[in-house]
């Protein structure tokens, strides 16, 4: 089974929650693990590599939270993704095919990049405003209703 791991999900929950807020607001750690079902040390662990890597804001103190660094329209699913796991690779070879002792007498391995080159092109269309929206019309599967 191909699957990203926990800490991408619970990254792509936070990412939503702050998405959600009205006027970029700051959110609690706290807050972001009681209403996204997230173990709050996961949550603290999450933001810090999110916050790394330039999709999350995070200020200290009583009036202090976490917030998107960029518009939500900027952020995508597979930035996300590869903030948490790396770069998708559905089999070694899609990024190191010279470590393969059958590339060159291989049939799969153009299956293999096509199919990674569909799924990050589809992850890097998919905007967090795009999934706020849809949480916010209630869709779950299927396309998002025409405004």
């Amino acid at each position: 089974m191909l699957t990203i791991s926990r800490q991408a999900d619970y990254a792509s929950r936070i990412i939503l929650h702050l998405a959600l807020q009205p006027n970029g607001d700051r959110i609690t750690a706290g807050e972001i693990a009681k209403q996204r079902l997230i173990p709050r040390s996961f949550v603290r662990r999450v933001v810090t590599q999110l916050s790394a890597a330039g999709l999350l804001t995070t200020t200290r103190g009583s009036d202090g939270g976490i917030t998107l660094a960029r518009p939500a329209d900027q952020i995508t699913l597979l930035e996300v993704i590869e903030a948490i796991d790396g770069p998708l690779m559905l089999n070694i070879c899609t990024e190191e095919p010279q470590f393969c002792p059958l590339m060159p007498a291989c049939t799969v391995h153009q299956a293999w990049v096509d199919a990674r080159h569909l799924l990050t092109t589809h992850l890097a269309q998919v905007t967090f405003d795009k999934l706020a929206a849809r949480h916010r019309f209630g869709v779950g599967q299927g396309a998002m209703p025409e405004a």
